[in-house]
């Protein structure tokens, strides 16, 4: 089976992407770390549970991973809530909001 290298020495197999991967450093020695397994709290919460790939250090320990802030909104998000909303709206409700829309200039 063809295996491409890439540059951090990992071999992709058949079926694998090229992905961004996030990196842990071992809080005691700064050696790579391995997440092992990873608790999702919330959509926006999660225990990441790690341990040090140096064997002499063998540290095992929890990382909080959080949502910071958008930095660029998704293009989906406005487009779902306005067809969430569409979908509740009665026919008439429906043409008024065209005839709305049709009224109100272009900026």
């Amino acid at each position: 089976m063809m295996q491409k290298r890439l540059k951090s020495r990992h071999y992709l197999t058949a079926g694998e992407r090229n992905v961004r991967v996030l990196k842990i450093e071992c809080p005691e020695c700064g050696a790579k770390a391995v997440i092992r397994k990873t608790n999702r709290k919330h959509r926006q919460i999660a225990d990441i549970y790690c341990s040090c790939a140096d064997v002499e250090c063998g540290h095992t320990f929890v990382m909080n991973l959080t949502f910071s802030h958008t930095l660029s909104p998704s293009a989906k998000t406005g487009d779902a809530m306005l067809q969430q909303l569409l979908s509740t709206m009665s026919p008439d409700q429906k043409q008024m909001a065209l005839d709305l829309l049709k009224a109100t200039p272009a900026a």
